[in-house]
């Protein structure tokens, strides 16, 4: 009995329960944000942010082009105001020797000849700038160069030398004279770059300065002579605007740059030369000479500096340079020709140097970015 009391208090009697860990209570989900609310949400701090100011912001938009750099070339800081006055004076070089032109034409060369003295100026500087660099051009540089070539000496010499024999050298030099004002309206066109009121003003001044240095009361008008003048301006200016949207090739020199456009240009004028005019009998030492100044420091030394001002400086400060002819045309005959001025020529003058000065850019150079 006894066992069995026991067996059955085995069985019945439960077992001691461990004790149950408390349960961790459970976290409240967050409510999900409408997704009306984010976007009335995101929409006010674009408002906010529109209209609040930020003078840390950079602007997005570009500055406007620069004149001063061709599109072909890698993007550059302006150069300095000192910098620009350095590339301004050598290239104003170019204009002071073709001043000398007149002169050097009349006391040196063999007379009814211009097409001849053109061709002469040409090619074999051209050649010579060849051989030095011992480059030619390749892509569309030969037919680039070939353009610049025709505009800036094929076309423009012979109708400069016809509009000079047809015309005074005063009436031929005031519409010259206009070469700023052209360059600023092809630039609209080419360069996408609208002239300044001080540009127009200084082409104006300039014209005028130009008109009272070198007009005579008893000067002769030429239709002809005219239309050929302004003609040949017109090219030089589409020269010069064409020459600073096209650059120059990469790795390719100023001095071979125009030697391509002598050799072109001279390539077209001999073949002409020789059958309007042919050569003289003989040639004078004193015509080897002018020859030699023309070609070598009137032709390619010139352009060379000419061409390196146009790279460098905006379209628009460069034909302003250009005034600088007739300047050292009329101080050239004052000093060699035994010429004289006037009160009008002076203050001619003194409008043509104002001319230039005001039509050099002053624009600071654009800050790099960070």
């Amino acid at each position: 009995m006894s066992d069995t009391r026991i067996k059955s208090t085995s069985i019945t009697t439960p077992r001691p329960m461990r004790p149950m860990r408390p349960m961790r209570p459970m976290r409240p989900k967050r409510p999900k944000r409408p997704k009306q609310a984010s976007t009335v949400e995101q929409s006010m701090e674009q408002s906010a942010e529109k209209n609040s100011p930020a003078p840390t912001a950079q602007p997005s938009a570009r500055p406007a082009a620069d004149p001063t750099a061709h599109p072909a070339a890698r993007p550059t800081a302006r150069p300095s105001a000192k910098a620009a006055a350095g590339f301004a004076a050598l290239a104003a070089i170019g204009p002071a020797t073709w001043g000398t032109t007149y002169v050097t034409t009349t006391e040196l060369l063999p007379p009814d000849r211009p097409l001849l003295a053109a061709a002469l100026r040409a090619l074999p500087a051209g050649l010579i700038l060849l051989a030095l660099t011992r480059r030619l051009p390749s892509g569309d540089w030969w037919w680039k160069a070939a353009v610049l070539g025709i505009l800036n000496f094929g076309a423009f010499f012979p109708l400069l030398f016809f509009g000079a024999y047809h015309l005074p050298g005063g009436v031929a030099s005031t519409i010259s004279a206009v070469m700023p004002l052209l360059v600023a309206g092809f630039g609209i066109g080419v360069l996408k770059v609208r002239p300044t009121r001080r540009t127009l003003l200084a082409g104006l001044v300039g014209v005028a300065g130009v008109a009272l240095l070198v007009l005579r009361g008893s000067a002769t008008v030429n239709l002809a002579g005219i239309v050929a003048m302004l003609t040949a301006t017109t090219l030089m200016a589409l020269a010069v605007v064409l020459s600073k949207r096209w650059g120059r090739p990469e790795g390719t020199s100023l001095l071979a740059l125009t030697g391509w456009q002598l050799t072109a240009g001279g390539l077209v004028l001999a073949p002409i030369a020789l059958t309007a005019e042919g050569l003289p009998g003989h040639f004078t030492g004193a015509n080897i000479a002018g020859y030699t100044y023309l070609g070598i420091i009137g032709t390619a030394l010139a352009y060379a500096l000419w061409f390196r001002g146009i790279e460098r400086l905006p379209a628009s400060s460069v034909s302003f340079l250009g005034l600088a002819n007739p300047v050292v045309a009329t101080l050239a005959g004052l000093v060699i020709l035994g010429q004289t001025l006037t009160v009008w020529q002076v203050a001619g003058l003194v409008l043509v140097l104002g001319s230039v000065a005001l039509g050099q850019s002053r624009s600071k150079a654009p800050r790099a970015r960070a």
